[in-house]
C-alpha cells in the first residue's frame, strides 16, 4: 500500500482520495496491537497520502483530534506524527518544490499543536519508556525539518525531560540513545545562534550539565551511553563553532565545550574520539582562514592535548604481531588520524611538536608500541617542518636509520615510512643518502616491510634525483629483480618511477643504454606471453608488464636540446614491434587494448617529436 502511494498516487481520480485516506486511518486503528513494522509502514503510508493530497488541509490538526483523546491511540498517531516531517523530502514522492513549501509552511503552523501533544504525552506516559522512545523520536523529527519556534521550546517541559533522562544513571540504554538523538536534532536545527538565541542558550547550559553523567557512564564501562554523550558534545561544539571561534571564551563561545571534547579523546576506546573529528577538522579550517596569531595562541594547549591524546590512541597493542594493518577498521582510524594532524599542526608548529614528540623517544625508554605510534605521529608532520638549521631532522634520520633489526617488526615499518617521508633532509644531507639506501634496502629483502621500503624508495627518487643517479646502476638492479620481492603492484611500479625519474638526470650518452636495460625484463616478459599457446592453462594476460612500461616511458623526461636526437627514441622503435604483437593478439579484449595504447601514448609523448617514424605504423594498426 505504501509502495503504491508513493509511486502511484497520482493515478487516483481526486475523488476517491478521501476514501482511500478513512480507509487508511480506520486500518492502523484496527491494526495498532500488531507488529511495529506494520504500523510504522501504515503510518508512512497515511503521512506519504496526506504530503501529496493537496485537498487534506490542516492534517495535522486532523489526526490530533482524532486520536489524541484515546490513550491506546496514541502510539499510532506518533507514529504518523515522526514519519510525516521526515517524508517532507524524500525523493520517492512526486511532489514539487511549491508543493514542499506549502507543506512545510503548514506543518510549521501546527508544530506548536504538536508539542502541545507530546507533553500531554509525557504526563500520560509516566516513566513508560518505550512511550518516552516514541515522544523522543517524535520531537527530534520536528527539529530535524527546522519549523519548531526557538522561544517555544526554550520554555518547554520536553527540553528539561531529555537533560533529566540523560542525566540519569539508570536511564535504559535505548531511551538515552533516543534523549540523544533528540538532542543533537534540536543543536542541528539552530542554523543561526542570533535567530534562535532563547533556544541555544537551554541546549548550552543543558549540555554542559551532563559531565558528570559522562564520567559515571566511563566508570561503569557504558559505552553505548559514552557514545552517545560524545555525539552530543561534539554537536554542541559544531553548532557554536563560529562563537568558539570569533570569541574564545565568552559567553556561547565559552571553551568548555572543547574541555568536554578532549574528556572524550581521554577515554581508551578511540571510536570515542574519532566522533569529535569533524568538528576539528573544521575548527583548524576555521583558524586558518582567521589567521590571527592572538586567536591562534588560546587554541594551542587545546590542539597540543588534542595530538597527545591521539598519538596514544595510535598505539597497537603490546601483543600485535608484525607491520601496523592498513585495511581494518583500526588502520583506518590511524589514517584518518594522520590527516588531522596534518590539518592542525600549523595551530601548534610543526617543528616544536617534532622536536617534542623526538624527546619522548630520546629521553625515555618507552615501550615498542609508544616508540612506534611517536614515528606514527612524526611521519605524519615531517613534510610540514621547517629543513633551515633544523638539527632535530637531522638526528632523527641519523637515528632511525641505526634502529638494529631486532626492534618490533611494527617499529621499523613505521621508522620505514617515516624516512620516506623525510626525503627532503636526505637531499639536504646527502651525505646520508647510502646509509638510508642501506636501511631501505634491509627493509626491501624483508616481505613483511617490503612494500612500505618500496614506497619510501620511491619518495627518495622523486625528491633526490641528482644525488641518486649515482645510485642508478642499484636500482637497475632492484628493478631487474622486481618479482622476487614482495610488493603489491602499486609499490612495484612506484619503484619503477622513481628509478625512471632517476634515469632522467643521467648524461644524455648512458640513457638510451640505460633505458634499454630497465624495460628490458618487461619487454622479455611480454614476448615470453606472446610465445605462450594459448591451451596450456597458464595466464597470458599482459596488463603487468604493460603498465610497468607505461610508468617507465611516462617518467623519462630527459632534458634534450633542439636538433639533439632523443635517447629514448631506439629504445621505444626497438621495443614497438613487441607492442604492436601484443595489441594484435589482444585486440578482442578491450580491456588489454586500453592499457597497450596507453602504454604506447606515454611512449609517443616522452620522445615527442622523434616519434614520428612510429606514427604510420601506429596510425595503421590502430586503424585496422
Amino acid at each position: 500500500m505504501k509502495m503504491k502511494i508513493q509511486t502511484s498516487f497520482y493515478e487516483l481520480p481526486t475523488d476517491s482520495h478521501a476514501s482511500l485516506r478513512d480507509s487508511l486511518l480506520s486500518h492502523i486503528q484496527n491494526l495498532k496491537d500488531l507488529s511495529p513494522v506494520i504500523v510504522t509502514q501504515l503510518a508512512l503510508a497515511i503521512a506519504d497520502l496526506a504530503l501529496q493530497m493537496a485537498s487534506w488541509k490542516g492534517c495535522v490538526q486532523t489526526l490530533v483530534e482524532k486520536y489524541s483523546t484515546d490513550v491506546t491511540s496514541l502510539p499510532f498517531l506518533l507514529e504518523i506524527l515522526t514519519v510525516l516531517p521526515e517524508e517532507v523530502h524524500s525523493r520517492s514522492l512526486r511532489i514539487g518544490a511549491n508543493r514542499r513549501t506549502e507543506i512545510i509552511e503548514d506543518l510549521a503552523y501546527y508544530s506548536s499543536t504538536v508539542v502541545s501533544l507530546l507533553v500531554t504525552c509525557v504526563e500520560k506516559a509516566g516513566n513508560e519508556e518505550k512511550m518516552l522512545i516514541k515522544i523522543f523520536r517524535c520531537l527530534g523529527s520536528w527539529f530535524n525539518l527546522g519549523v519548531l519556534d526557538s522561544t517555544f521550546m526554550a520554555n518547554s517541559k520536553l527540553l528539561s525531560l531529555l537533560f533529566e533522562v540523560l542525566q540519569q544513571d539508570k536511564t535504559s540504554s535505548n531511551l538515552h540513545e533516543a534523549a540523544s538523538d533528540c538532542v543533537c536534532s534540536a543543536l542541528y536545527a539552530i542554523e543561526n545562534v542570533e535567530t534562535s538565541l532563547p533556544l541555544a542558550l537551554q541546549l548550552f547550559q543543558g549540555v554542559l550539565t551532563l559531565e558528570s553523567a559522562y564520567h559515571m557512564a566511563v566508570a561503569r564501562e557504558d559505552l553505548d551511553k559514552v557514545l552517545n554523550y560524545c555525539r552530543v558534545f561534539t554537536e554542541l561544539c559544531e553548532t557554536f563553532l563560529d562563537k568558539i571561534v570569533c570569541t574564545p571564551g565568552q559567553g556561547l563561545g565559552d571553551l568548555r565545550t572543547l574541555e568536554l571534547l578532549l574528556i572524550c579523546a581521554g577515554h581508551p576506546q578511540y571510536e570515542v574520539v574519532e566522533i569529535s573529528f569533524n568538528f576539528w577538522y573544521r575548527l583548524g579550517e576555521h583558524l586558518y582562514k582567521t589567521d590571527d596569531a592572538v586567536i591562534h595562541s588560546i587554541f594551542k594547549a587545546y590542539i597540543q592535548r588534542l595530538l597527545h591524546a591521539l598519538a596514544r590512541h595510535c598505539q597497537l597493542d603490546s601483543d600485535h604481531e608484525g607491520v601496523p594493518e592498513e585495511s581494518d577498521d583500526f588502520g583506518e582510524f590511524r589514517m584518518r588520524v594522520s590527516d588531522l594532524v596534518k590539518d592542525l599542526i600549523f595551530l601548534v608548529g610543526s617543528v616544536e611538536c617534532f622536536a617534542q614528540l623526538y624527546a619522548t623517544l630520546k629521553d625515555g625508554n618507552p615501550p615498542w608500541e609508544v616508540t612506534e605510534a611517536v614515528l606514527f605521529i612524526m611521519a605524519s608532520i615531517a613534510k610540514s617542518v621547517d629543513q633551515e638549521n633544523n638539527p632535530t631532522l637531522v638526528e632523527v634520520l641519523e637515528g632511525v636509520v641505526r634502529l638494529p633489526e631486532s626492534v618490533h617488526t611494527a617499529v621499523r615499518y613505521t621508522s620505514i615510512e617515516l624516512v620516506g617521508e623525510m626525503s627532503e633532509v636526505v637531499d639536504r644531507n646527502p651525505q646520508f643518502l647510502d646509509p638510508v639506501l642501506g636501511y631501505l634496502m634491509k627493509g626491501l629483502c624483508d616481505r613483511r616491510l617490503a612494500s612500505a621500503a618500496a614506497k619510501a624508495i620511491h619518495n627518495i627518487c622523486s625528491v633526490c634525483r641528482d644525488h641518486m643517479a649515482q645510485h642508478f646502476s642499484g636500482l637497475l638492479e632492484i628493478a631487474r629483480a622486481l618479482d622476487s620481492f614482495a610488493l603489491s603492484p602499486e609499490a612495484a611500479v612506484g619503484l619503477l618511477k622513481g628509478t625512471a625519474l632517476v634515469l632522467a638526470r643521467l648524461p644524455l650518452e648512458k640513457i638510451s643504454e640505460c633505458l634499454s636495460e630497465l624495460c628490458a625484463v618487461q619487454v622479455l616478459a611480454l614476448k615470453k606471453l606472446l610465445s605462450q599457446e594459448p591451451s596450456n592453462g597458464l595466464s597470458s594476460d599482459p596488463t603487468v608488464p604493460l603498465d610497468r612500461l607505461a610508468v617507465i616511458f611516462r617518467h623519462t623526461n630527459p632534458i634534450v636540446e633542439n636538433g639533439q636526437v632523443h635517447p629514448c627514441q631506439k629504445v621505444i622503435q626497438e621495443i614497438w614491434p613487441v607492442l604492436s604483437e601484443t595489441l594484435n593478439k589482444h585486440s578482442a579484449d578491450n580491456r588489454i587494448v586500453e592499457r597497450c595504447c596507453r602504454c604506447l601514448r606515454f611512449a609517443v609523448r616522452c620522445v615527442g617529436k622523434g616519434s614520428a617514424a612510429l606514427l604510420q605504423p601506429l596510425v595503421t594498426q590502430v586503424g585496422s
